[in-house]
């Protein structure tokens, strides 16, 4: 706490990390199985609060990102915490379904308050030479801060399913007042009203360059067309997964604390090999070259798709959760291969936050198209078919990475 009373940036950057994924951990153990028991949401119902949550996101991103430029970042990621706390509390405490969309878009806005805006502060700071020693150290803390509220949002949740996602926003509120006093901002420079119309001339010029270069870039619309299927085939089985376990193995007759055990448990399997997993790669080679990359990236690939296939026919609780391990293990680790990948293949650096911003843009279309898709198929069907479909939708990926390997190959040889 001494550390904290000095107002250093550097550790408060740390301590924040480590307190919201906290709370977000708390909240997001057991947040589907809320969804799904205590509200009752249907298969659509299910899918259209993610598209309701991307699509805010995705709304709201570049017009709170220029607020944070022209008043203070600062202000910024305390809004963007105390929305997300609101937006949590509401949706524990209100299990209904117009509840829980209300909630989506509160907290989807308080997302985009810090998306960016915390990293933006700590550079200003500390100055980007230790902002990068911060980011390290700040990821590491928000691992630790996972690993230590899987139990306590099981213990929580088992005497009362939405008391984690209550306690959650609680946390986050509290966190955003805390930060009033903690953080200190003595090297932002607001941008004046008179550049208002630059950012936006900016935003144009980064977007037409990155047109140009994704029809000059062979690479760049690969990587683009492949963050599309992702996002098609992400939101559906995101959404769906738990109902369709919970139907196919049997256990939906478990009470409440005793399915809040068994998600939490699965989630800490999750997160440690998740761990393991991601700390051979950096270890590996594996991210040092394209050819590599490409390689690992389609192992992963068939991966997901196999997985999706076998959770979609798998009528054994065993099976189920280990196709969910392999499923979301193979994400985590592919998720940092895409952006060394697309790391290494922007051509122009002044660009590169704009790059990564529109790749996850692109993935956010593809679930804000193929959510509601998969959604509507799941209510006319069944969720076994949909998420069938859902892996069916990935498939053209593989004929993508073959075709980059070969290509690779060609010119490293």
């Amino acid at each position: 706490m001494n550390l904290l009373k000095k107002k250093d940036p550097y550790q408060v950057y740390i301590y924040t990390c480590f307190v919201s994924q906290l709370f977000f951990t708390i909240i997001f153990t057991v947040n589907l199985l809320y969804q799904v028991e205590m509200v009752q949401l249907d298969a659509l119902q299910l899918v259209l609060v993610g598209t309701v949550l991307e699509a805010t996101v995705f709304i709201f991103e570049i017009p709170t990102g220029i607020l944070s430029d022209l008043k203070s970042r600062k202000l910024s990621v305390i809004i963007g915490f105390f929305l997300i706390g609101i937006g949590f509390i509401i949706e524990g405490m209100f299990p209904f379904f117009t509840a829980v969309i209300l909630a989506q878009i509160i907290w989807g806005i308080g997302y985009t308050f810090t998306s960016g805006a915390h990293q933006a502060w700590i550079a200003d700071e500390i100055g980007e030479e230790r902002a990068s020693s911060a980011f390290v150290k700040g990821a590491k803390a928000g691992n630790l801060g996972k690993v230590l509220a899987i139990p306590l949002s099981m213990l929580a949740g088992y005497y009362l399913l939405n008391l984690p996602i209550v306690l959650g926003g609680i946390g986050l509120v509290l966190l955003s007042i805390l930060l009033v006093f903690f953080m200190k901002e003595e090297n932002f420079k607001p941008a004046e009203k008179v550049e208002q119309v630059s950012v936006w001339k900016n935003i144009k010029g980064n977007m037409s360059q990155i047109l140009y270069y994704s029809r000059l870039n062979y690479l760049m619309r690969i990587l683009f067309l492949i963050a599309l299927f992702f996002g098609f085939y992400s939101e559906g089985f995101d959404r769906l997964w738990l109902s369709h376990f919970l139907e196919q193995s049997g256990l939906a007759n478990l009470s409440d604390s005793q399915l809040v055990l068994l998600m939490g448990g699965v989630e800490f399997i999750v997160v440690f090999l998740t761990f393991a997993a991601l700390h051979f790669i950096d270890n590996s080679s594996i991210h040092q070259r394209l050819s590599h990359i490409y390689t690992a990236l389609f192992i992963g690939s068939i991966l997901i798709i196999c997985s999706l296939m076998g959770f979609a026919f798998t009528t054994f609780a065993v099976g189920l959760i280990a196709f969910y391990i392999i499923i979301q293990i193979s994400r985590s680790v592919m998720y940092p291969l895409e952006s060394v990948w697309l790391n290494k293949i922007i051509p122009d650096s002044s660009t590169r936050a704009t790059f990564f911003s529109v790749k996850g843009q692109v993935d956010a279309i593809g679930q804000i198209g193929g959510g509601p898709v998969i959604g509507v198929i799941a209510s006319t069907f069944t969720i076994k078919i949909a998420i069938l479909v859902s892996g069916i939708i990935l498939t053209p990926v593989l004929f993508l990475y073959s075709r980059m390997m070969r290509k690779t190959r060609g010119e490293e040889s």
